[in-house]
């Protein structure tokens, strides 16, 4: 499925600014049909599941709990 550069920047919640400098800089692949560039959106794909992995890591790691140090002298 191919999306126009105002569906993109919808779906990837950018302004369509960015994802024209994007395209320039040849960071999102596009097909020229004559009059617009046209994104195919499965490029995406393993972006979005890169981020979902980090979510999952984060909050495995937001809650570990925090080890008792032992260097820590109660002074009261």
């Amino acid at each position: 499925m191919y999306l126009t550069v105002k569906e993109t920047a919808e779906y990837l919640s950018m302004t369509e600014v960015m994802i024209e400098k994007l395209i320039h800089q040849n960071k999102i692949r596009t097909v020229f049909d004559g009059e617009q560039h046209l994104v195919y959106k499965e490029q995406f794909k393993t972006h979005f599941e890169q981020l979902e992995k980090y979510k999952k890591q984060l909050a495995e790691w937001n809650s570990e709990p925090l080890p008792e140090d032992p260097d820590i002298k109660d002074e009261d």
